[in-house]
């Protein structure tokens, strides 16, 4: 682990584009920031799960979670960076930042991309809000700074507010808003049916429940670490197979070869609480939510249904949610986050919506170029994502030039895109 002290920088002062420039804008604030730089994340347990003892904004923030990532994906110790900021001795914040060639540029990354719902610095919030916007300004320059080498810092989905704070990131380089977060927040399954479900929805839950019971025996099951998940994660991979080819989307999960890093996570000493739960008809899985617990939040990350059409008309998928619903909050469990981008089953349960925004640093020319590119790119994916005709135009290209060039069968490293 490396180390070195950097002065406070002056509260008008940008982040600087070079390493040199953030320890040379010397300035007035009274607390001494310092910055140590590991790479390698057992050096570094104790400062983040000291961090992140209450609570995570997301999976990516959990220790056993990147943990996992880096060890299951085979990360080099030179591209893992932990960035651990102090101020007067103590520690206020962490980067965990994957370094990343993409088309010939270094860049500095989330470590799981858009496998986590959103994403944040690990930080004590209090202290962190205590800085004040100068105070941040400062400590992001100095912990950037101390990255060294690279062209761009990407930091996509950052909640505009978290823990109970807003702004808390305004300072950290530039932003674009071009997401949403959702989440469940009730206090009892009592206070969720009375509060999101009207007499007609209560209706149409059970007649979708009456037609899928008429189908056969429906039963519904939690899984947790070292349980007979194996079936389950396999039949889900299939199923959101099925639907991703249906709907003309890359299926990220296969090519990427992902798989075996779920697999893995649902194991018995992954550390990484995970709840499986599964819908089946007459004994076959219909329907799976795979689950992330940290404290009294829940995280899914994939959900999935069965493409029978026949069974589809019983809508398996909504009654496993129902189901979820049913038992989660008089089980411990105070917010369910359901991730990014608009559904229905988002608009049906989720009482909480968070923008999320995309932050930049640029460190050379080439990066400050390469984020005015990418920042066009998200308006316009945004505009397209808004637009019906213009997402299925999208989609049919995408798909048309991943047959022309062989991409739908060969494995892509996360490590392609931003």
């Amino acid at each position: 682990m490396t180390e070195a002290a950097a002065p406070a920088l002056n509260p008008s002062t940008p982040l600087p584009a070079d390493p040199a420039g953030a320890m040379l804008a010397a300035a007035s604030l009274s607390q001494a920031i310092s910055v140590s730089v590991s790479h390698s994340i057992g050096e570094v347990e104790e400062i983040w799960r000291a961090l992140t003892v209450k609570t995570i904004e997301s999976p990516g923030q959990s220790f056993d979670f990147i943990r996992a990532w880096v060890t299951q994906r085979d990360i080099a110790p030179s591209a893992q960076h932990y960035v651990v900021g102090r101020v007067d001795g103590v520690v206020v914040a962490l980067l965990p930042l994957h370094r990343r060639r993409v088309y010939g540029m270094q860049v500095l990354t989330w470590f799981p991309g858009a496998h986590a719902g959103c994403h944040a610095p690990v930080a004590d919030h209090d202290r962190l809000a205590a800085l004040g916007p100068a105070g941040r300004r400062a400590l992001w320059a100095a912990m950037t700074a101390a990255l060294g080498r690279g062209d761009v810092i990407y930091l996509r989905s950052i909640p505009a507010r978290v823990g109970g704070h807003d702004g808390l990131f305004d300072e950290l380089g530039t932003s674009l808003a071009v997401e949403t977060l959702y989440r469940s927040e009730y206090a009892s399954w009592a206070e969720c049916d009375r509060l999101q479900r009207s007499k007609s929805r209560r209706k149409h839950d059970r007649q979708q429940g009456d037609r899928l019971n008429a189908m056969g025996t429906v039963s519904f099951e939690e899984i947790g670490n070292g349980g007979e998940t194996r079936q389950a994660i396999d039949t889900m991979f299939l199923q959101r197979s099925a639907r991703f080819k249906a709907m003309g989307i890359r299926d990220t999960f296969v090519q990427d070869c992902l798989t075996g890093f779920y697999q893995q996570l649902a194991g018995p000493s992954s550390g990484v609480d995970v709840r499986l739960h599964i819908l089946r008809l007459d004994g076959a899985i219909v329907a799976v939510r795979y689950n992330v617990v940290h404290g009294n939040r829940m995280f899914c990350l994939i959900s999935s249904m069965i493409d029978d059409p026949t069974i589809q008309h019983g809508s398996p998928g909504k009654q496993c949610l129902l189901r979820v619903m049913q038992c989660v909050f008089d089980h411990g469990i105070a917010v369910f986050d359901m991730g990014s981008g608009f559904t229905d089953e988002k608009r049906h349960w989720c009482n909480v919506q968070l923008p999320l925004r995309q932050h930049y640093i640029g460190l050379t020319w080439q990066g400050m170029l390469i984020v005015a590119v990418h920042q066009t790119f998200q308006k316009t994916r945004a505009r397209i994502k808004a637009n019906k005709q213009l997402k299925s135009a999208f989609r049919a290209s995408r798909l048309l030039f991943d047959r022309l060039s062989g991409g739908a069968e060969r494995p892509v490293s996360t490590s392609d895109s931003l």
